[in-house]
């Protein structure tokens, strides 16, 4: 297993089978929009159908886009609010920083360390295949982790405040990857992943 503690933006953490670039922090201001989000985002309760069953998480989740997109992921539809002008703000300076593009954006709130998301990979039909997926943290620091499908290989990174991972090319092809559970953070994270819908 690898961990990566340091941020190189022409750097692949991933030793194959796709792309995974950490920029690090990229936000003069996280306190700001963290602040923002939780005040302005509606935030929702997620479920999802396990086993034949519909569960609700303690973590919550909201999904803005373009348009009124549809995503349907762990059984559930999703269909997209529109932005709001902090999210707008965010997608513009992710998009610089990356040079990539997206239309959408799914939000996780963590409120702590109990709360993670298990191993799994973005590989719905309704996102561009092999897109760029943006994952912009605020809040906690939290270690986020890579699998390879076939070799098991893992990697480790912790995603500081106000920092930018992209996930390209073949990455939820051949990795899973997870936000781990921790008993020693006490504190919420949000989380953003800006994506590419390409159902209209």
């Amino acid at each position: 297993m690898k961990l990566f503690n340091t941020a190189d933006p022409t750097k692949n953490l991933l030793p194959y089978d796709g792309s995974v670039i950490y920029y690090g922090p990229i936000l003069d201001n996280p306190s700001y929009f963290y602040e923002q989000l939780l005040k302005e985002i509606n935030w929702q309760h997620d479920q999802a159908i396990i086993f034949g069953k519909l569960v609700t998480t303690k973590r919550k989740v909201a999904w803005y886009g373009d348009h009124a997109y549809s995503y349907k992921y762990s059984g559930i539809e999703k269909v997209a609010s529109p932005w709001n002008n902090t999210l707008l703000e965010l997608k513009t300076i992710v998009e610089k920083s990356s040079g990539e593009t997206f239309n959408s954006c799914l939000l996780n709130l963590y409120h702590d360390g109990d709360e993670g998301m298990a191993w799994h990979s973005d590989g719905e039909k309704d996102l561009k295949k092999n897109g760029a997926i943006a994952s912009v943290s605020l809040g906690a620091e939290r270690k986020f982790s890579f699998k390879h499908k076939t070799s098991k290989e893992k990697i480790d990174i912790n995603l500081e405040n106000g920092s930018l991972l992209i996930m390209k090319d073949e990455t939820q092809t051949h990795w899973l990857h997870r936000l781990p559970p921790t008993k020693i953070i006490h504190t919420p994270r949000v989380n953003l992943t800006f994506r590419t819908i390409t159902n209209m």
